[in-house]
């Protein structure tokens, strides 16, 4: 590769590693004179770089954002991350399967062999669950329209699609538009939903993004309001969890450690009470469900309550025996 052409390589790499670059530490770090910077850099911008200059005696150099997106450098690691994030690309539900697998060949046939040895070895394979009725693709196009209005801080209006069935943590839908102050886009579950202060109906809402239309222009800009719970996460839990968390919730003692419970406990409350010994409080949907969930775990239960927890391990153990002697 001729020398200028690999220094114009090193200096765009550079330019992509930090926002502001000072001429003369540029022109350090490249063993040149800043006379070359600035010559390599009108070069840059006659390619499609859009690099802004500063002029004084701090001036420096910074690589913006154009109307076109240019050929860009990433160094081993960033290259091997872009890979496998694009092959996890189709588990999103994001509707952007096709332009993933596009986007990974396109950068695969550029890779250097070693690194298209590395990400080679690696395929990821989505699979659905048996049984497991398939979640609508959000719209590519709605997503980031949502994303913007919360961004903006601006008023949305959409039409709102009924549901069919209505799943646990959707909103029913009522007449169109619907008008909110938008909050987070966030998915759960392999779905795509945006949270909201609702203006009509003056609460906080989760709408699916399968089921969004937005219509525009957007409305007024808005201070945003503080979530119910302090942060996203915990009050999407709680949303999908039922009002209040789980509407069934035990607790148990098992003869087991409480760091071998703890690894396959992900939502529920733990506590040591001895070497092999511990405490576990979780939540379900149903009071069978909940037993069946703790009943996992090898080892004896002492349930500690409530009495609707000991009736459900009664009615599985006549079941289990049932089965067993059948």
């Amino acid at each position: 590769m001729p020398k200028t052409s690999a220094r114009l390589l090193s200096l765009l790499s550079l330019l992509q590693a930090r926002r502001d670059w000072p001429g003369a530490l540029l022109a350090e770090r490249l063993a040149v004179s800043p006379r070359t910077v600035r010559r390599d850099v009108d070069r840059l911008r006659e390619l499609g770089y859009p690099i802004h200059a500063t002029k004084g005696p701090d001036g420096g150099y910074r690589l913006d954002a154009g109307t076109a997106l240019p050929p860009l450098l990433f160094d081993d690691e960033q290259a091997v991350a872009l890979a496998v994030a694009l092959q996890i690309a189709t588990t999103a539900g994001a509707g952007i399967e096709e332009a993933a697998v596009r986007a990974l060949n396109t950068v695969r046939q550029v890779m250097p062999a070693r690194l298209r040895r590395r990400i080679d070895t690696l395929q990821v394979t989505a699979v659905e669950r048996p049984g497991i009725r398939s979640n609508p693709r959000a719209d590519t196009g709605v997503l980031v329209a949502l994303s913007a209005a919360v961004q903006a801080r601006e008023v949305l209006r959409f039409d709102y699609a009924p549901a069919s069935p209505v799943g646990a943590g959707d909103d029913c839908a009522d007449t169109p538009p619907r008008r909110v102050q938008p909050h987070h886009v966030v998915t759960w579950g392999g779905r795509w939903y945006l949270i909201a202060w609702d203006l009509d109906r003056d609460d906080w809402r989760t709408f699916r993004a399968d089921r969004i239309t937005p219509r525009t222009p957007t409305g007024p800009r808005f201070t945003p309001r503080e979530l119910p719970g302090g942060e996203v996460a915990a009050f999407v839990v709680s949303r999908f969890q039922g009002s209040g968390g789980w509407p069934c919730r035990g607790e148990v003692i098992l003869d087991l450690p409480a760091e071998d419970v703890s690894r396959y406990t992900s939502d529920g409350l733990v506590e040591a009470l001895g070497p092999d010994r511990c405490r576990l409080v979780l939540g379900s949907w149903s009071w069978p469900g909940l037993a069946a969930s703790m009943g996992r775990f090898d080892a004896d239960i002492e349930v500690v309550g409530p009495t609707e927890l000991k009736d459900a391990f009664a009615h599985l153990a006549r079941r289990y025996a049932d089965a067993a002697a059948g």
